[in-house]
Order: structure tokens, then sequence, then C-alpha cells
């Protein structure tokens, strides 16, 4: 009569062994998500290991994800002087000590000439001179042609001229910065950080701040971290250029087995696979598999091609093994795009234990119930 339940409980185990291989896991395992790709008959994916002779060639590929468009521009070049331009505004104070002076009212010794706009051919109005161009001189120079031409008919004139600086001659500081605004370019030299120190600097409360620079018709963009640590990349500004200081907002994806599960903040600016890992807190030591890293890339269609200048289909999965030298190493040089996603694989020998665990318990339940049945 006490063989029926040892029977029923035997039955119990193995049906325990055959549910648990389907049971629900934290994260799928890298080889089922690559094997379900590949019988995925609605999509083309492509799938590559990263290796040391991989890495050198996917750099080449078109960029994904939403990432701030535009190059920089190195610091170089720069006037040495500020020279007067087109919208600059001039004040001039002619100097005339002869009793029978042309300029200055009878009794005065000098008349002032304020507000001159500098028109946009460079020139300006001066009575009895009538236009002289100014423009691409400084203002010492500009001086010296007035008085010089002032000379031929009164010898005696002085001439003193000062500028304010106008659109032309000017930068805009945008954005979040302490002191947003318009600042004249008071020499040839001021670079991006200087304008940054000139408008109370970026507060600290901003996170990865990146830097844009509007110049002409053309957007530059880079971090201002990279600017502190490349001082080669301070670029000198030119008159009408709009400086934007914001947030940068590129994230990636984390998920699966690993220390978090959400979207993540780029941690600098051109984040690796292992400055990703870093940032996520590793693989879950008890689920993960270092092994199968996976890095999930959606390209445009107009990106595919021969694997050679970019991938061979949009979906792309990129495998990374941390467990190897040549892993670990090419997982340095192996860049994060935005809005990628970074899948952390559960390790296959998660789902072992699992099975492993619930046999033991199920067996062990079983001789417990089998020796009260047989005392």
């Amino acid at each position: 009569m006490n063989r029926f339940p040892r029977r029923g409980f035997l039955f119990l185990a193995g049906s325990a062994c055959l549910s648990a291989c389907n049971l629900p896991r934290g994260a799928a395992n890298g080889s089922s998500i690559i094997a379900t790709a590949a019988k995925d008959e609605s999509q083309d994916y492509a799938v590559y290991a990263v290796t040391a002779n991989f890495v050198d060639r996917v750099a080449h590929w078109p960029s994904t994800g939403k990432a701030p468009q535009g190059g920089w521009l190195s610091g170089g070049g720069g006037r040495t002087s500020t020279t007067i331009r087109p919208g600059d505004v001039l004040n001039l104070v002619v100097w005339d000590n002869t009793e029978t002076s042309l300029l200055a009212p009878t009794g005065a010794r000098q008349v002032g000439l304020n507000e001159i706009t500098v028109a946009p051919d460079g020139r300006i109005f001066v009575p009895y001179l009538d236009r002289v161009e100014v423009a691409g001189r400084t203002p010492e120079a500009a001086r010296m042609e007035i008085q010089d031409r002032l000379t031929l008919i009164a010898p005696s004139a002085q001439v003193q001229l000062s500028s304010v600086a106008g659109r032309n001659n000017s930068v805009d500081l945008i954005g979040a910065v302490s002191k947003p605004g318009t600042y004249p370019l008071t020499d040839g030299a001021m670079t991006v950080l200087n304008l940054l120190a000139v408008g109370g600097g970026v507060p600290a409360s901003l996170t990865r701040p990146i830097v844009r620079l509007a110049r002409g018709g053309s957007m530059y963009v880079t971090t201002l971290d990279r600017l502190y640590e490349n001082p080669g990349l301070d670029t000198v500004l030119r008159g009408g250029d709009r400086v934007i200081v914001e947030t940068d907002d590129r994230s990636f994806i984390a998920l699966g087995a690993a220390g978090k599960e959400q979207i993540m903040p780029f941690p600098n600016d051109k984040p690796t696979a292992l400055d990703a890992v870093a940032a996520i807190g590793g693989v879950n030591d008890s689920r993960g598999d270092p092994k199968a890293i996976l890095v999930l890339r959606q390209y445009a269609r107009t990106a595919v091609a021969d694997g050679l200048t970019g991938p061979e289909a949009e979906r792309t999965i990129f495998v990374i093994d941390m467990t190897s030298a040549d892993g670990l190493f090419s997982a340095r040089k192996f860049h994060i795009n935005p809005d990628d996603v970074v899948y952390f694989s559960e390790s296959p020998i998660t789902a072992f234990n699992t099975i492993s665990q619930l046999i033991g318990s199920v067996f062990g339940l079983a001789r417990t119930v089998e020796t009260a049945a047989s005392g």
C-alpha cells in the first residue's frame, strides 16, 4: 500500500524535470536569440563576432541612433587684434585748436561725431572727407587713416576713435550657462572656453554638457569634457558665431542579466563596450553569461552593404566574448552608438542549476515521505 505514493512522487519528479526545461528565465540565452533570428523568415539579421579584425571595419560603418550632428573645429588661427567690421558703431572726437577751424564750432576746440554705423560696404561718412573705408582695419589704423586725411584740410587736427562691436564683431552665448547673451569680441583671440568663462561658466548641475558652434550655415558639436581635455580644440571665435550649451541626451539601453536594466546615459563622449559594461555594473555573477554579451543595433536601409562598408542587414547583432583576451581587447575598441541595446545573456548553467535544485528538492521530499510511510 506504500508503493503508490512513492510512484506518485517519482511521477511528480519526472514531470518537474520536463517542466523545468521551460521554466521562465530572467533573460534569454544568447545562443537562443541568435538561433531565433536565423529562423525568422520575416526579417533579415546580421550577426558579427566582435574581434580584433572586425572592430576596425565596423568603425567606418554609417552612424546610428540619435547623435549630435557635425564634427568640431581645431583651435588654430584667429586674428591677433580685432578689426572693424560692417555693423560696428564708431565714435569720433576731432580736436582742432585753430581759431578758424572748419570742423569745430566757433570757440570750441573739439567736435564729436557719435554713433556712426559702418555701412555694409565697410565705409563711414566723415564731413569734408566723404566716405572713408574702415572695415578690415584695426581701430588704431582707422584713426590714423582719418587723421591723415583730415590734416590735409586742418593741419592741427587730431582724432580719437572708439568702437562698439556690432553683430558681425560679436558672438552669442545661448543655453545652459549662467549669463547667456551677446558678447563683443574684445580681441581677436577669444575662444569658446574664454566665452564660457565670460558668460559665468556652465552650472555644475548640468550633466554631460555638450557645446554646439553655429557658424555660417554649419553646425559643429563636441562635449565640454573634450574641450577641457584637449586645449587644441578650443576654437577661436569669429564674429557672428553662436555657441550653444545643452545636455548630452545620448543613451543606450541595458537589458538582461546585468547589474541594471534601464536606459543608460552615455558615460563619456565615445563609450566603448567595456565602458558600457562598467556603467551598467557588470555581468550578474549568478545569472549572466560573459561569453555572450550582445549589442543590438538598427541601421538605416541605405547603410546595408557587403559587410565591409556597412552591415549586411538592417538588424545587426554584435556578439562579445569577455572570457577571451581577444574579446576583452576588442571590447575596448568597439564603440557603443546612441540607442543601442546592450543585452546580457543568461548563462546556460542557470537553467541547469534550477532543474538540479528542483529535482533534489522533489527527491528529498520523496525520501522523507517514504521514510515516514515505512515507519
